[in-house]
């Protein structure tokens, strides 16, 4: 008999990011993705995209070098967080209370499997526009700004990992998320999984880290409302003589549209769309063989070979 579906995250909240360069990686993330500042506190500034409910999706924090802080799942009840903290402390995680941040109560700060920063919480302040952010219809939090790239909201985070396997046991077990896609090497080990919280087909990532490294960040990913906003934003990233990773494409897994850049501090970021929702509640997962994977993506063009190794912070690749 099928285990009764854990359903006690809601979402990504928001992610910290670090940046040896905040000024820059200020101006890439309000001017040229088009978010908005929210808040500032020490060497930290809070941004928030139009889409945002919450007072923020996005923590940047001056520091020695780029990479990720921590992440803020929040949780579907009180209830439920007590759950999921009982459950990192049954796994051995260990891990404590905070009284909170800016825009939301108490969390409880424990790291993952691969040494992965992260809290849970559930008290949060819904987002009150101030006048020029009113918008006309009262079912968004604030008007469209229509400010460079135009991100819409945060969408996952992608983990590079040195097992995958252990934070996809995490993932599964001990936050109660979904697997709803995984590649499968011709070994058995899977160094790609994607969890959903949800009906959103995925929220967190894992991807293995060929450099062995731990704790790193891969990629975290802003959605916009549509396809042509993809391929738009390479443009603005062009004007704006921003590094292009990965050139506007389609996924093959979960079929999303992107493009990948690295800001000014050299933390990878996507801007996607698509995607799909999953709405059956026996949902198989999807998985893909060594072999189908080789062919690259949706359209038949290759991962690019740094997608394997870079990650913040930066690690020296031996041979590059």
């Amino acid at each position: 008999m099928a285990k009764e579906p854990i359903w006690d995250i809601a979402h990504v909240g928001h992610v910290e990011l670090f940046s040896p360069k905040p000024e820059e990686s200020l101006h890439f993330f309000t001017k040229v993705l088009g978010m908005t500042e929210y808040a500032r506190k020490g060497q930290s500034v809070y941004l928030r995209c139009w889409g945002d409910w919450e007072p923020y999706s996005l923590i940047l924090t001056e520091s020695r070098q780029a990479g990720i802080g921590h992440s803020g799942l929040r949780a579907m009840s009180p209830s439920a967080l007590e759950r999921r903290v009982q459950a990192v402390q049954a796994a051995g995680l260990g891990g404590e209370w905070t009284e909170g941040d800016i825009g939301h109560g108490r969390s409880y700060q424990f790291r993952g499997p691969d040494g992965h920063l992260m809290e849970l919480y559930y008290e949060s302040e819904r987002y009150q526009a101030p006048d020029n952010l009113k918008p006309a219809l009262k079912n968004q939090p604030q008007k469209y700004t229509g400010e460079g790239v135009a991100v819409y909201h945060l969408d996952h985070i992608n983990y590079f990992s040195s097992n995958t396997e252990a934070d996809a046991k995490f993932a599964e077990e001990v936050l109660g998320l979904r697997l709803t896609e995984q590649i499968r090497l011709n070994n058995g080990y899977r160094p790609g999984v994607w969890f959903r919280a949800t009906n959103k087909s995925y929220d967190l990532v894992y991807t293995h880290d060929a450099t062995g490294s731990r704790g790193r960040l891969h990629h975290i990913a802003f959605a916009v409302h549509v396809h042509e906003s993809v391929w738009r934003s390479a443009d603005i990233f062009l004007e704006h003589g921003v590094f292009i990773e990965f050139a506007p494409s389609k996924h093959a897994i979960n079929q999303t549209y992107f493009v990948y850049v690295y800001e000014p501090g050299g933390n990878r970021i996507e801007i996607c769309s698509g995607g799909y929702l999953v709405l059956a509640p026996d949902w198989e997962p999807i998985t893909w063989s060594e072999a189908e994977r080789a062919r690259g993506q949706a359209w038949g063009n290759k991962t690019v070979e740094s997608f394997h190794t870079y990650g913040t912070p930066v690690v020296e690749v031996k041979g590059h």
